[in-house]
């Protein structure tokens, strides 16, 4: 739809020489997600993968698990005065048996692009029930493997090469190669746009993977690692105290500050090998 990104119109100042010139921009827009016909939440995201964002939010949610969970996603009539579409309005329908999300998910207020957790009904609600753990899984990685990461997920960033206003989560394995990547300008629509299209792959839940993400690690980037059965999270910058405490107490390995070879971790580092020096 062309809609990821927009043009406008700058006044560019570089050692006092003043230009006008034509920038190109991060899109953002308004999506609402509805279950059923029914309206659940609003969320501030970069148009594209839409469909894989809005299931990947349920997944997130402990609403569905499974792509046959799911029966069918389409863009419904948006808020224009004559009903048209705007493309801004993903209606999904769950299959017979999978109940629909209880009223107490519902946000009071639009989520933002920079914090998924702004207007959740009640904190109680974050803290859903993973369908799988990953306590157990038994990955590996070395840190050579985790060093590559960071770049090779800056290289596949190709929205961010033109507009430098973007997040990104991508999907490794436990050797490093990229599975898939999604970007946002929002990060933890980055992860859900990674975990919807996991679902809708039938890959849930995610075994023997790496998520690694652009920004930082926060209790809701974890929350999500954990719902799609991720053992491993890396984040580029550093984690909170919540994310720190939700992953130690769901068994996910969680790395912040990976920047090249140095790098922290933070939980459950018996999963991080560390080749011996020559």
């Amino acid at each position: 739809m062309g809609r990821v990104t927009a043009r406008r119109r700058v006044l560019r100042i570089r050692d006092g020489v003043a230009s006008h010139r034509p920038d190109t921009l991060a899109a953002e827009e308004p999506m609402e997600i509805r279950v059923g016909g029914r309206a659940l939440t609003v969320t501030m995201r970069t148009p594209g993968d839409d469909f894989d964002l809005a299931v990947g939010f349920l997944v997130s949610e402990g609403v569905v698990h499974t792509a046959a969970d799911v029966t069918g996603i389409r863009y419904c009539a948006g808020a224009t005065a004559d009903g048209g579409n705007t493309y801004n309005v993903v209606d999904v329908g769950l299959a017979p048996g999978v109940a629909a999300p209880d009223a107490s998910l519902e946000r009071n207020f639009y989520t933002t692009s920079s914090c998924g957790l702004c207007g959740k009904a009640s904190l109680d609600a974050v803290r859903t029930t993973a369908a799988w753990s990953v306590a157990e899984d038994p990955l590996r990685i070395g840190t050579d493997v985790l060093a590559t990461l960071p770049e090779t997920l800056r290289a596949a960033q190709r929205v961010f090469d033109s507009t430098g206003g973007l997040h990104a989560a991508g999907l490794f394995t436990s050797t490093g190669e990229l599975l898939c990547l999604r970007e946002d300008v929002g990060r933890h629509n980055a992860v859900d746009k990674v975990v919807g299209h996991a679902l809708r792959d039938g890959r849930l839940p995610l075994r023997d993977t790496v998520l690694m993400v652009s920004g930082r690690a926060s209790f809701e980037l974890v929350q999500k690692a954990v719902m799609a059965g991720v053992p491993v999270l890396a984040a580029v910058s550093a984690p909170s105290s919540l994310a720190v405490d939700l992953a130690e107490e769901s068994g996910l390995t969680l790395v912040g500050f990976l920047r090249g070879a140095s790098m922290n971790v933070y939980t459950h580092a018996a999963r991080v090998d560390i080749p011996k020096a020559p």
